[in-house]
């Protein structure tokens, strides 16, 4: 055993010895990583010929069937003024292999990318460093290339196109998302749509020639279809003021249509009840042409009757026919609700003015019928009347003339008694017969008018 001195050299021997190696290993890592990170990375660089470089940048993506296969590494100009747009991809490219410059959207920088189209597997690869060269490239088309092709007139045409667009999706813009949704369905449905007509080529072709025909037909009509389509803008746009009402009665159309569908299926059963009594109706119709027949000239009479009937019931004017007069019966009403209750009131007021009055119905009459005939107030009971003549003593007779002369004011109307029969009863003017006066009616007069006020026997 050493001492402690030697030991202790012995372990700080062994440290630095564990320190110097673990600082190797991590040397090593670094330059491992380093070799991974910068040192070669296994692509395959390749020079495409573009007849422009299309607005693409280095470090633009490259993709095959829309995945990221490769990058864009440098862009330079060859000395035929074309680009030169190197490109190193993950794995090599066949001789047969397309590319053709696309773009994300029509608007932004760098947004452009190479899509390549690779060639056939059983061709050869195309050598490290090597060309695709132009006529398997193609650039990108600029808009305002394509718009130079067109003549001032179909540039401001095109231009009032984009902006009538603009109005119609202003404020529209989520239907339009929706629409653009289900525009891509809609493509794919057409496609086989399309399929199933070119399939059977026979009937395609005699559908083209009949519509060629139909087509000429309506262009020797041309005058015509103008007018119609006109006539149609005009339907159309007053349509179009009437929206709101439209709308409304789209809206209540679904559920009046599931109420009809109700109705008819109904209908249908009600139609089977209703066959035995058709066919029990058969029988009765046997004599219906002849009432038929005599009601004919029934008919013919009564059509001055029905025109009467509306003239009555409406007539050109106002006030002057029946539905005038039911067009004022509100007005009446309501007038007539507020008069009601205080001629009512009336009514009930007078009730007894007319309960004492109606015993003197005899008088009244008596004296309109047989005015100044005293002895007209009898009948086979006696004398029926309440009241009687009197003579005031106005006029006397002079027998010496034959005339009548007036009396002396003062003694005119000493004769005259009032009141004297207020209580008189009906038929009391004359002496009472048992039975038959004066009238009581079953009693009801009784303390209305005295029964024993009668005139003194003979």
């Amino acid at each position: 055993m050493g001492t402690d001195s030697e030991q202790g050299a012995k372990g700080g021997n062994a440290s630095r010895l564990a320190r110097a190696t673990a600082l190797i290993a991590i040397g090593v890592g670094i330059v491992l990583v380093a070799f991974v990170l910068f040192g070669s990375s296994g692509g395959h660089t390749y020079h495409l010929l573009f007849e422009n470089g299309g607005q693409l940048v280095k470090g633009n993506q490259v993709l095959v069937a829309g995945q990221p296969v490769g990058t864009i590494d440098s862009i330079t100009l060859t000395d035929n003024a074309q680009a030169d747009v190197t490109v190193t991809t993950d794995d090599p490219l066949r001789e047969g292999t397309t590319a053709i410059i696309r773009e994300t959207s029509l608007s932004g920088e760098a947004n452009r990318y190479v899509s390549l189209t690779p060639g056939p597997n059983n061709n050869p690869d195309i050598p490290n460093g090597g060309d695709i060269t132009g006529d398997a490239t193609q650039s990108p088309i600029d808009l305002d290339q394509l718009f130079n092709t067109l003549n001032g007139h179909t540039r401001r045409a095109l231009q009032r196109v984009f902006a009538g667009q603009a109005t119609i999706y202003a404020g529209n813009t989520q239907a339009a998302n929706r629409t653009y949704k289900y525009f891509a369905p809609g493509l794919d449905s057409s496609q086989r749509l399309f399929q199933e007509l070119s399939r059977d080529q026979a009937n395609l072709t005699s559908f083209i020639v009949s519509s060629s025909k139909v087509l000429t037909a309506v262009a020797a009509r041309h005058n015509d279809l103008t007018n119609a389509i006109g006539h149609a803008n005009t339907a159309l746009g007053a349509i179009a003021t009437q929206n709101t009402a439209l709308d409304r009665s789209l809206r209540a159309l679904p559920p009046t249509l599931r109420q009809s569908n109700t109705t008819f299926v109904n209908l249908r059963a009600a139609l089977d009840d209703l066959t035995p009594l058709v066919d029990a109706s058969k029988p009765a119709t046997k004599n219906l042409p002849k009432f038929l027949a005599r009601l004919r000239p029934v008919a013919q009479n009564s059509i001055p009757i029905v025109n009467n009937l509306a003239a009555t019931l409406t007539t050109p004017g106002p006030s002057n026919d029946l539905t005038d007069v039911l067009n004022t019966l509100p007005g009446v009403e309501r007038k007539a609700a507020k008069a009601s209750p205080a001629a009512v009131a009336a009514l009930n007021a007078s009730q007894p003015n007319v309960a004492f009055s109606r015993p003197y119905v005899p008088d009244l009459v008596a004296f309109i019928t047989k005015l100044a005939q005293g002895t007209g107030y009898y009948d086979g009971n006696g004398h029926y009347a309440r009241v009687s003549a009197a003579d005031t003593g106005v006029f006397a007779y002079n027998s010496g003339t034959s005339t009548l002369e007036p009396n002396p004011p003062p003694t005119q109307y000493q004769g005259l008694q009032i009141d004297t029969t207020q209580s008189r009863c009906p038929g009391a003017a004359t002496q009472p017969i048992a039975g038959s006066n004066p009238f009581l009616d079953d009693g009801n007069l009784l303390g209305m008018c005295d029964p024993a006020n009668v005139p003194p026997g003979p």
